[in-house]
């Protein structure tokens, strides 16, 4: 992948994720602040009226409830969780780490979204190269990471980078992805998880290229 050191994706369980993931997991993985910080931001990221798409989704959607999308698609590894969505009008079950190419049209949404589940993925750039393609030129993605994980399935750079060094490293996912404008901005609220977000836009010249 590149020039990253194929051992920064290694994980302590090699199993295939559709293993794990098999049994549905009705748990929230941050709290209940830190959910009502990441769906305001998402009240100021994602339009009213937008088609989005919430990649390695659950159960729980952080869009707000008051807000109207034309489109919500959800993509995640079991299917009791993704049914029992509120905010998705679909659905999918689908491994990106065997497969990341997303079964999505080009250019079929506005925003794509990634709530604390990137350090799971075995192949971000393929999976974030995909994002950019499904987006609109004028979309933008949204990665939300806080401290929490599953230790056996996220790779091993996420158990030995520090916070910091997570967002630069997610950083330079989303620009070896094609997207631009890529910024950092903590949401984290007092006395509760941490919200860290990295956010990318989609451009005309990311298509063409």
């Amino acid at each position: 992948m590149d020039d990253f050191p194929p051992q920064m994706f290694a994980r302590m369980d090699e199993a295939p994720d559709a293993e794990f993931y098999r049994e549905p997991r009705f748990v929230n993985h941050i709290d209940d602040a830190t959910i009502a910080a990441l769906t305001d931001f998402y009240r100021e990221f994602v339009p009213s009226g937008s088609d989005v798409l919430d990649l390695m989704s659950s159960w729980v959607s952080h869009l707000p409830g008051d807000v109207e999308y034309a489109r919500v698609a959800a993509l995640g590894m079991n299917e009791a969780e993704l049914s029992a969505n509120p905010r998705a009008d679909e659905h999918c079950v689908h491994d990106l780490n065997t497969k990341p190419e997303l079964p999505f049209e080009s250019g079929s949404f506005d925003r794509a979204l990634i709530a604390v589940s990137i350090q799971y993925l075995t192949r971000p750039v393929e999976v974030l190269a995909e994002a950019a393609r499904v987006l609109r030129d004028d979309g933008a993605i949204c990665i939300a990471m806080s401290h929490r994980l599953f230790p056996t399935k996220a790779i091993a750079a996420f158990h030995r980078l520090q916070p910091a060094q997570r967002v630069r490293l997610v950083s330079t996912y989303l620009s070896r992805a094609g997207f631009g404008s890529v910024r950092f901005v903590d949401r984290s609220p007092d006395n509760a998880d941490p919200l860290w977000l990295v956010l990318g836009e989609k451009s005309t010249q990311d298509t063409a290229s």
